[in-house]
């Protein structure tokens, strides 16, 4: 079973891994890129870059292997063709024999009508397909390009987390296999808005989504308007939460959403 984890270095990367690594700088990034490309090759993965080269991490044309895959997508690229190269390369790999794809992307901040929850939702579909195809992505965030919240609403969706920035977000939501999504850590009145997101982002392409709450510390009436307001958002969903615990389950009763139209079942 996936875990949330904070990893140390490159060294901890495990297949199947999503990681949201904070860099300090892009002149100090290139020696830890090619030691991610160098362990790609060692183990047999076949790299895959999205972006051109010499825009991900100071990464260079020379350094990038000749098998290596190079994704030259748009920046606001939609999540659906993002993630339609992505299981490209992956079935490619599977036939050419490799182990498996490691893929290597930089993300930078585009201005555009709700870039941030498209963000959200390309940042959702890479970690399913981590998860499903035993993957290794590693998205690659230079902290001082980007705002404090916008930040947090895409560290929120990656299982792991590497670099310079100490604090884990406040909660976690990740894969846990086909329409399901394990949520751990504290939802409060100061993350709901992100959690909100991450919901809407997730019940976009399914009319059903499983939510496991077995490593949730706490949520508060925030967090709980939050996750109704979501499923609202768009018709004809449900979410099931699953592993909530007693004292979960008994908010929201007292609350007054345990009603039969309410499109979130709190499963005992």
């Amino acid at each position: 079973m996936r875990a949330a984890r904070t990893l140390a270095t490159f060294d901890d990367v495990e297949l199947g891994d999503h990681v949201c690594w904070h860099t300090d700088s892009a002149a100090s990034a290139p020696a830890d890129v090619l030691a991610y490309v160098a362990d790609g090759a060692l183990y047999g993965d076949k790299i895959v870059v999205v972006g051109s080269t010499g825009a991900v991490s100071g990464l260079t044309h020379d350094a990038v292997p000749s098998a290596a895959v190079i994704l030259d997508l748009p920046r606001a690229a939609d999540p659906d063709s993002l993630l339609a190269a992505v299981r490209r390369e992956a079935r490619n790999a599977a036939r050419e024999g490799y182990r498996s794809v490691r893929i290597l992307t930089e993300r930078a901040p585009w201005t555009a009508p709700g870039m941030t929850e498209n963000l959200v939702a390309q940042e959702l579909g890479l970690d399913e397909f981590a998860s499903e195809s035993n993957a290794i992505v590693l998205c690659a965030f230079q902290p001082s390009q980007w705002d404090a919240p916008t930040l947090e609403h895409v560290a929120g969706v990656h299982p792991h987390e590497m670099g310079i920035r100490a604090e884990r977000p406040a909660f976690r939501m990740y894969s846990a296999g086909a329409d399901s999504w394990s949520v751990d850590g504290v939802i409060d009145s100061e993350c709901a808005g992100a959690f909100n997101m991450a919901v809407r982002a997730a019940i976009r392409c399914s009319p059903k989504v499983r939510l496991r709450f077995d490593s949730l510390e706490m949520i508060d009436a925030a967090g709980m308007h939050a996750l109704v307001d979501a499923a609202r958002h768009l018709p004809d969903r449900l979410i099931v939460v699953e592993g909530a615990n007693e004292t979960v389950r008994l908010c929201w009763d007292l609350a007054g959403y345990a009603t039969a139209d309410m499109p979130v079942v709190m499963a005992a």
